[in-house]
């Protein structure tokens, strides 16, 4: 009777058994949906963000600069819009009576009043770029972005420019007197700094439209852009990499299939996507999404490269929506399977 007892209860306790971990699948699979529900709403954020972030204003100094250390605290400024836009104004006619002036000290000043305007155009929240513009500052920051100024002075120009760039669509196509010598900057005169300083002014320019995307192509930037994303300075070849992002984001596949025909350029995406540096992998990858995306020989030699690999790598390792946005969308599900199963084999 006993062991009839104990025969008869095994299968209630096997059904209880059976059903304790039909629930816990059941919890699994449904938090395992809620995270990939809400990772989805979070990169379809991120998403719609990075659509805003096409035009960047420069407030902190580029790593390796003199002041990269020394304006750290001092980057709000606090008054009314009235006294920016005059302050603006008054920094602007400063800089033109400057702009002939020669003698002992007269560069020191000069680079003094750049800087001081750069500043405006940096610490606000809302940069008083039309008071500069209206003031005359564009044509003025030509002359001051001329060859044969000290590369203080360049930076600074170079710089408020980069600022009046990131504003509004008609403050952004003001620069169209100033293209030709911020792309001249970027060639191998020019310091590294000014160089990087430029490819993120053009980065602004280029971040607006299309039309200002084929005026720059056709000046000549992608050239030098690429050169400058083959730099082993992690900082210009990040700005490069985004700069050239926005160059050849389309609707034209031309400028794609020029840049993946440049000798070194898939090297350098290679060898940027295989660094730790995150912020790099992503401007990199976001190269990679309008490659593939407009350009059919990029395509194929990318799909023929590591650049698969290395962006599941990524995709595997790495937490940041920031970087998974782009490395998400550089590939087919077809191509991360295939890819996924032969360099990782995490398939069965």
């Amino acid at each position: 009777m006993a062991d009839g007892s104990a025969s008869a209860s095994l299968p209630s306790v096997s059904l209880h058994h059976q059903y304790h971990r039909d629930a816990i699948k059941s919890s699994v699979r449904n938090t395992a949906a809620n995270r990939r529900r809400e990772q989805a709403l979070a990169i379809g954020k991120e998403r719609r963000e990075a659509l805003m972030r096409a035009k960047r204003v420069c407030r902190a100094p580029l790593s390796g600069s003199d002041e990269a250390a020394a304006e750290d605290g001092d980057m709000v400024i606090d008054e009314g819009k009235a006294d920016l836009e005059a302050r603006t104004t008054q920094a602007v006619e400063e800089l033109k009576s400057a702009l002939s002036s020669q003698g002992k000290g007269a560069q020191k000043r000069k680079t003094e009043l750049l800087r001081a305007l750069r500043r405006l155009l940096s610490q606000s929240e809302v940069p008083p770029v039309d008071a500069a513009i209206k003031a005359g500052a564009v044509p003025l920051l030509v002359q001051y972005l001329s060859f044969g100024s000290s590369d203080e002075q360049l930076l600074e120009a170079a710089w408020c420019l980069t600022n009046i760039a990131a504003g509004e669509p008609e403050e952004t196509k003001s620069l169209l007197p100033a293209l030709p010598l911020l792309i001249a900057h970027l060639g191998e005169k020019s310091s590294t700094l000014v160089a990087e300083q430029c490819a993120w002014a053009i980065g602004n320019v280029a971040g607006e439209g299309a039309e200002l995307r084929s005026t720059l192509l056709a000046q000549g930037a992608l050239w030098p852009l690429a050169r400058l994303m083959l730099s082993n300075k992690g900082s210009t070849a990040r700005t490069a990499a985004w700069a050239l992002s926005n160059l050849i984001k389309g609707p034209d596949s031309k400028a794609a299939n020029e840049l993946i025909g440049i000798d070194g350029v898939l090297n350098a995406i290679t060898r940027n996507l295989e660094k730790a540096d995150e912020e790099l992998a992503t401007e990199v990858a976001w190269v990679v999404v309008y490659l593939s995306a407009l350009s059919e020989k990029a395509t194929s030699l990318i799909v023929r490269s590591s650049v698969p690999q290395l962006l599941i790598g990524r995709l595997l390792a790495s937490e940041n929506l920031q970087l998974l946005i782009p490395v998400s969308s550089s590939f087919s599900p077809s191509q991360f399977l295939t890819c996924a199963y032969s360099q990782f084999q995490i398939f069965p």
